[in-house]
């Protein structure tokens, strides 16, 4: 009898207790599109970058590192005096030279040094190169735009960049009826990959003349991804 009351008063309790109410219904997620676009502009080569080197052997290091170093030294103060021509020393190494019997006997001392020349004033440029070569080999000349002149471009190109991907979205919305909003939005720029002549010694002629320099182009390309929702 007493297990029964207790059975009927539990049961009364469940009966007066309210019912939670139902949880509510998450909102429907919003439609999604992810879509790129890019953008190029082109970029005037206007920076001239030159390395010229000297290069001696002989069986004894300390006398071809002193015909190196006086013939690198002559080449420096030539070039100082060019003031729209901007001079480093560049990379020096020495090595020996190995006789070709398989014994691994030194029979010679190799050095080369380098200076590195660079401009935006080709002409100065072109006439400097060629006084060096009296005494110096080319080893390259590259044409880039200076670091100036790629960002402006860089600029140019991220802005029709964006405009192409907001036409683009609108495009994408307006063929489906919605409206639209970016959620998410990557810029990036790829770069530029510049033509680079390249001007070898063996390859110049033996009299001292100025060297050939014609900037051309390069182009800088922007990209743009994203993501964007869908509205009613």
């Amino acid at each position: 009898m007493r297990r029964a009351l207790a059975l009927l008063s539990a049961a009364a309790v469940l009966a007066a207790t309210p019912l939670h109410a139902a949880e509510p219904i998450a909102p429907a997620q919003a439609t999604t599109v992810e879509l790129s676009a890019a953008a190029s502009q082109s970029a005037p080569n206007d920076l001239a970058t030159a390395v010229l080197y000297v290069e001696r052997n002989g069986p004894n290091p300390a006398a071809v590192a002193r015909e190196v170093n006086r013939d690198i030294a002559a080449a420096l103060e030539t070039a100082r005096t060019r003031t729209d021509v901007k001079v480093q020393s560049g990379n020096t190494a020495t090595w020996p030279v190995y006789a070709q019997d398989g014994k691994g006997r030194i029979t010679a001392w190799r050095m080369r040094s380098e200076i590195q020349l660079e401009s935006r004033n080709l002409a100065a440029m072109s006439e400097l190169v060629g006084e060096l070569q009296s005494s110096l080999a080319l080893a390259q000349i590259s044409m880039q735009p200076a670091p100036e002149t790629r960002r402006k471009a860089v600029d140019e190109a991220t802005v029709d960049a964006l405009r192409a991907f907001e036409q683009r979205a609108a495009l994408i919305a307006g063929a489906l009826g919605k409206k639209h909003r970016i959620a998410h939005l990557a810029v990036g720029d790829s770069g530029f990959q510049p033509p680079m002549p390249r001007m070898r010694a063996a390859a110049m002629s033996a009299e001292v003349a100025s060297a050939p320099l014609e900037g051309g182009e390069s182009e800088v390309s922007v990209h743009v991804s994203g993501r964007i929702e869908l509205l009613d």
